[in-house]
């Protein structure tokens, strides 16, 4: 699969990258804050559990491959693929509408490429697995997560800015909305277990007082651990020597993210720029301004 597609590697690369960045932002507040481990898989063992934070793992990798494919597209970066072919220049419009034109992210080719690239490997497993159905599930919620989120962008036309037509394109949210919907989904996500409608199997709430889940949907089969203590073995880093918030009641407070054990406060010394004036022309000249804040740091 790679070396058919060796022009498109690179891409793939920038989507992982841009996943896992991203769920390093989604996740900085948590007890599990998607760390990268030197050893593979890049999430640690984290991610051989079915667990919710797998789930959105497998989730924003689909979609973050898919994002960067799309991406090299509209820039001209590869050859096999443009601008997405069905919005290119439509009949010139009326006044008042608009018409197709510029380039218009050929999402399209991204999420096929995805689903050939990101998906092969859960049904080379033998996609009726419990876990590859997860995996499978997960990666196509990633990328629903981009292709229900398109945007139109338009600009006007005509004298002095009257915007007597407009020409648009169609574009991909910014990847931090694909992080934010998909953080939600992981809030939300549901608990299944593998059932049989007819000869095929499918992932079914575990509690069947809950609704059945969307394509949109994370889904999980496994209960989360704790990630209070360190344990190699499982994957968890822990929370000792987290940075926590003494003030919040939330998940990044010091009572629950140092999961009861306590925390230190230490004293240091921040230079901020203070006191900015403009000076004509052009710079901005401001003054070093020093001061003394309370670090927590669980214990």
């Amino acid at each position: 699969m790679c070396k058919r597609n060796l022009e498109v590697m690179d891409s793939v690369r920038r989507g992982a990258q841009l996943a896992i960045e991203e769920c390093q932002y989604q996740f900085r507040n948590r007890r599990w804050n998607c760390s990268t481990l030197d050893t593979l898989p890049v999430f640690g063992k984290v991610v051989t559990q079915g667990t919710r934070e797998a789930a959105f793992v497998y989730a924003i990798s689909s979609a973050g491959v898919a994002f960067a494919v799309t991406r090299a597209c509209s820039s001209g970066e590869l050859d096999k693929c443009g601008c997405d072919p069905q919005r290119i220049l439509s009949p010139p419009p009326s006044k008042g509408r608009f018409q197709w034109s510029g380039c218009s992210d050929n999402i399209a080719y991204g999420v096929a490429f995805s689903q050939s690239f990101v998906d092969v490997r859960e049904r080379s497993k033998g996609a009726s697995s419990n876990r590859a159905l997860m995996n499978l599930h997960n990666n196509e919620a990633g990328r629903k997560a981009i292709l229900n989120n398109m945007r139109v962008e338009c600009k006007c036309h005509g004298v002095s800015g009257s915007c007597e037509f407009k020409t648009c394109w169609k574009a991909m949210p910014p990847f931090r909305k694909v992080g934010n919907v998909l953080k939600e989904k992981f809030d939300g996500a549901t608990e299944v277990e593998q059932s049989e409608i007819g000869s095929t199997k499918v992932l079914v709430p575990k509690n069947s007082q809950f609704k059945p889940h969307t394509d949109e949907d994370l889904v999980y089969l496994d209960s989360s651990p704790d990630f209070c203590d360190h344990d190699l073995k499982n994957g968890v880093l822990g929370t000792s020597g987290r940075q926590c918030n003494k003030t919040s009641k939330a998940i990044d407070g010091c009572e629950l993210m140092c999961c009861g054990r306590g925390f230190h406060t230490d004293e240091v010394e921040v230079v901020e720029r203070c006191s900015c004036k403009f000076h004509w022309c052009c710079s901005v000249k401001c003054k070093p301004c020093h001061r003394v804040v309370e670090i927590h740091t669980c214990r």
